[in-house]
C-alpha cells in the first residue's frame, strides 16, 4: 500500500472523504455521501468530484462493480499524516519545530495514555546540541538570516 514516496497532498475536503474510506477499508460514493451529507451537507456530486480527484492523485483505487465503483485506499492514514507533518515542518524554520510541537501538544486534548506515550518518546529521544536554521535569508528572525544581514549581502554584490 505504501508505494507512493512523494508528498501526499490532499485538501481538507479530500481528508474528510479519505477518513471515511480509511475507517471502512473501502467504500462506494453512496456510502461516503450518506456518512458526510449530515455533517457536511454535501451532495453526491461533491463526493464524486472529491473521489475523482483522489483517484487522479493516486491515493484511491477505483474498482468497477456493476454500475458503481468501490474505492480502496492506496496509502494508509498513517503515511498521509506523516506526509502532512513533514510538509508542515518543511514550511517553518527548523529552529521552531520544537515550539510548534509544544503548541500542538498544548492545544490537543490528550489522554493519560497519550501523555505517557509522549513522555516515553521524549525520554528515548537523543537531543542534538544545536539545530541549524534551514531558511532562505529573509524568511525568519534568526541572527544569520535577519533582514539587515540580507541587505548587507545584497549591497556587497
Amino acid at each position: 500500500m505504501e508505494a507512493i514516496k512523494e508528498p501526499i497532498k490532499i485538501s481538507d475536503s479530500e481528508w474528510e472523504v479519505m477518513r471515511v474510506i480509511w475507517t471502512l477499508g473501502q467504500s462506494n460514493a453512496k456510502e461516503v455521501t450518506d456518512l458526510l451529507s449530515t455533517n457536511k451537507n454535501w451532495k453526491a456530486a461533491t463526493v464524486k468530484t472529491l473521489l475523482g480527484r483522489l483517484v487522479k492523485k493516486g491515493v484511491l483505487q477505483p474498482e468497477s462493480q456493476g454500475k458503481k465503483f468501490i474505492y480502496t485506499p492506496l496509502v494508509s492514514e498513517e503515511a498521509t499524516v506523516r506526509s502532512a507533518t513533514e510538509n508542515l515542518f518543511s514550511h517553518i524554520c527548523a529552529q521552531k519545530v520544537g515550539q510548534t510541537i509544544t503548541e500542538m501538544i498544548t492545544e490537543a486534548e490528550l489522554t493519560a495514555a497519550d501523555m505517557a506515550m509522549l513522555r516515553d518518546a521524549l525520554d528515548n529521544k537523543q537531543p542534538v546540541a544545536e539545530i541549524a536554521c534551514n531558511c532562505i535569508p529573509g524568511q525568519c528572525q534568526c541572527k544569520v538570516h535577519t533582514h539587515d544581514s540580507f541587505k548587507v549581502k545584497e549591497n556587497k554584490r
